[in-house]
């Protein structure tokens, strides 16, 4: 049975990091940076702003995949499928995924190329869609998805909140399809997901689409970009979490106590330590990396897992759970052996 397998990661996060005391003197805000670190684990971060660096989303995406496909032995003209996942795209159109296949293979091919826009969700969603493509589709050898975020793009100035929490960088994956010769699950095993339309208006990047363009007007009432129109609820992934990673397992047909490691989104280490605790397993089974990269939105769950593998916490042969939530709502799992 044919399946799709993970065979190299690269990151990508522009400049030098810059912590948080720094980071008020850049972006003249305040805020309680002792508090920030020990509740949501955040004490650096990359933002191409503050470093003078004239590279935005397709930048970011470019140099995370060419660290993947150097790291995979992958020609980039073997890939026959890009996915880039994101809410901050390079533009509205084209697709990000459409630039980024041109970057890398040079001219016209037979790949597939789109984006996938989930808010923080869009990597575990675009993972999942990009693996069964694979394992469907014998004439599919090699896919590339990559999760990119450049929120501070939209961050306006004087805003504490958005400035303090969200970061630049990216995580990309290559995929191959390959043939399994046993009856044991390989490679990208499944996923779950869970949706809510109904929660659009909390947070997100509102202005700039059809509903709501871009007006004189909108920039004098300074409503534009990065906009916290409601809070949003401080358990809402303590309670999600959870049992979606259980629902993960249950339809996988797996044990728990098979699972190697865990990979949440990285915008609270506090929430992930709850919800670690609630599943009854160590901090160790899991790997954060808010602390240096700040909060990467769709690029932090492939940026993580990039950091896992590389210092060994996750190994060849591990079970992996990767978990992401988005504003909207949008949730997602996936289960990869890799």
């Amino acid at each position: 049975m044919a399946f799709a397998r993970i065979i190299g990661t690269g990151i990508y996060a522009p400049g030098p990091a810059i912590d948080n005391a720094e980071l008020k003197r850049l972006a003249g805000i305040e805020f309680d940076a002792v508090k920030h670190e020990a509740k949501l684990g955040i004490a650096a971060r990359h933002i191409a702003r503050f470093a003078g660096l004239d590279e935005t989303t397709a930048d970011f995406a470019e140099k995370a995949s060419r660290t993947a496909l150097e790291n995979a032995s992958v020609d980039p003209i073997a890939v026959g499928l890009f996915i880039v996942a994101t809410d901050t795209p390079e533009f509205i159109s084209p697709a990000t995924g459409i630039l980024l296949q041109g970057r890398l293979q040079g001219r016209e091919t037979e790949a597939r190329v789109f984006d996938v826009g989930a808010s923080c969700a869009s990597f575990v969603a675009a993972l999942d869609m990009a693996a069964r493509a694979v394992a469907s589709d014998k004439t599919l050898n090699y896919a590339l998805v990559v999760g990119v975020y450049n929120m501070p793009a939209y961050i306006r100035d004087g805003d504490a909140f958005g400035w303090s929490i969200f970061a630049d960088g990216a995580g990309a994956v290559v995929l191959e399809r390959a043939e399994s010769e046993t009856d044991e699950a390989q490679g990208y095993i499944d996923g779950v997901f869970r949706a809510d339309g109904t929660q659009w208006n909390y947070v997100g990047v509102y202005a700039g689409g059809t509903r709501k363009p871009v007006t004189k007007e909108l920039l004098d009432a300074n409503a534009y970009g990065l906009e916290l129109l409601q809070r949003l609820p401080g358990d809402r992934n303590v309670k999600l979490w959870p049992p979606l990673v259980l629902r993960l397992l249950e339809k996988a047909g797996v044990a728990q106590s098979e699972v190697a490691h865990y990979i949440f989104t990285q915008i609270n280490k506090s929430v992930i330590a709850q919800v670690m605790d609630i599943l009854g397993e160590p901090m160790e089974k899991t790997t954060t990396i808010m602390d240096r990269f700040g909060y990467t939105g769709s690029g932090c769950v492939p940026m993580a897992l990039h950091e896992a593998m590389r210092s060994g916490r996750a190994k060849k042969g591990d079970l992996v759970v990767l978990v992401a939530s988005g504003a909207g709502l949008a949730v997602g799992a996936c289960l990869v052996r890799l």
